[in-house]
């Protein structure tokens, strides 16, 4: 039985204060005509001496700061009505995942499941992915004793928040039919552009698994030798028939289906042929962290006054190039239909190149307004992005 809005809020607000129940919270998003307070909120119990607390941790666009609630304590409510349009409350028994969409509309979706609470005050950050792994060994991520090299302990932290990222965004697209629910005769669909070494391929395909969401992976890339060695590696872990490698340039690729397209580190005009692929070929997801940005830069020679302030300085100019380059792809996926952001996946004492274009394929029409500034943009920069020539995008 559906709960109404009210029911499913007094059943948060009741987790909320039970200190023997509550697990934790992530509230997000913002609702249409609303602007909450953080750009998101996460809640867990602690343990601080002999008394229980919630820790409430606010995100915002730049900041963050953390603070330890009483159980019951008012607050919880405010934020609630605060704007927020998504919101995950778990106990320990069941989940409750509650979304107002853009026309208001108030959805709930409950499941049942056993978890314990983790009072620790200063949590380690629980991992997706275990390091004994037999996937993690044989791609060199993890040693024969099971722990990540030191040398890989950034690739595998990115992979993780790659992960992090993908989950919920593929959970809430299946939530709103947009993706059927994988099954072993409909399998997810999943396209992994520009796949090198495909630590990123298995680590999809093995994350996947485990959460009992069937699926196919290919990867992509023009070398024969990541072909070969990759799909070695693919036999021997006994899964050559769900994850399988193609040897050839992103452009070329024939595959013609996915509902899913990701691409780590794809560098300069090769995220352009992964987003441009993906948009051919329909995706309904596109995870992509784009990896140097030459092309525009090298297009970047009329600079519109008061700009050349900027880009007289080197360091800036290529900075401003990466910037240009990624917000002239996000316009142009929304022109074909998706819900497109670029966000931050990880610290950038990992990596430099810790943006990813997450873009959502809902058919929404293009803004006419919208369409009208970036062909004035481009023009008065004399800029042909590589996206818009790769889909004959006139501008």
């Amino acid at each position: 039985m559906t709960q109404s809005e009210a029911e499913a809020l007094a059943d948060v607000v009741a987790i909320f204060d039970d200190q023997t129940r509550f697990v934790r919270a992530i509230f997000s998003g913002r609702r249409r005509n609303m602007q909450p307070d953080y750009e998101k909120i996460e809640f867990r119990p602690i343990k601080l001496k002999d008394s229980m607390k919630i820790q409430m941790i606010c995100n915002g666009k730049t900041t963050s700061k953390t603070t330890n609630l009483d159980f019951g304590d008012s607050q919880i409510q405010h934020y609630l009505a605060s704007g927020f349009a998504n919101f995950l409350v778990e106990s320990t028994e069941k989940s409750l995942t509650l979304r107002y969409t853009k026309k208001g509309q108030f959805a709930v979706h409950v499941e049942s499941h056993q978890k314990s609470q983790n009072l620790s005050h200063d949590r380690q950050k629980s991992r997706l992915l275990d390091s004994n792994s037999e996937f993690l060994r044989q791609v060199g991520i993890s040693d024969q004793q099971g722990r990540v090299k030191p040398t890989m302990n950034d690739k595998f932290l990115q992979i993780e928040e790659f992960l992090r990222i993908l989950m919920p965004t593929l959970e809430a697209e299946i939530a709103n039919n947009r993706i059927p629910q994988p099954t072993s005769d409909n399998p997810l669909k999943i396209v992994d552009h520009g796949c090198g070494n495909a630590y990123l391929t298995f680590a999809t395909h093995n994350f996947l698994i485990e959460k009992n969401f069937y699926n196919t992976v290919v990867g992509i890339d023009k070398r024969e030798d990541s072909r070969e060695r990759n799909a070695a590696i693919a036999e021997r872990l006994a899964i050559g028939d769900a994850v399988s490698f193609r040897a050839e340039k992103i452009s070329d690729s024939v595959n013609s289906a996915a509902d899913v397209a990701i691409a780590l580190h794809a560098c300069d005009t090769a995220t352009d042929d992964a987003l441009a692929w993906s948009i051919k070929n329909g995706a309904k997801i596109i995870l992509v962290s784009p990896c140097c940005h030459h092309d525009l830069q090298l297009q970047m020679t009329k600079i519109p006054d008061p700009w050349h302030q900027v880009t007289k300085h080197g360091i800036l100019n290529q900075r401003l190039g990466d910037v240009l380059t990624d917000a002239l792809r996000a316009q142009i996926l929304r022109f074909n239909g998706y819900r497109t952001d670029i966000i931050e996946f990880i610290g950038d004492d990992h990596t430099p190149r810790n943006l990813m274009i997450r873009a959502v394929k809902t058919n929404s029409p293009s803004d006419p307004q919208e369409l009208a500034s970036y062909r004035d943009f481009v023009k008065s920069w004399n800029l042909r992005p590589k996206l818009a020539e790769l889909l004959n995008f006139e501008h």
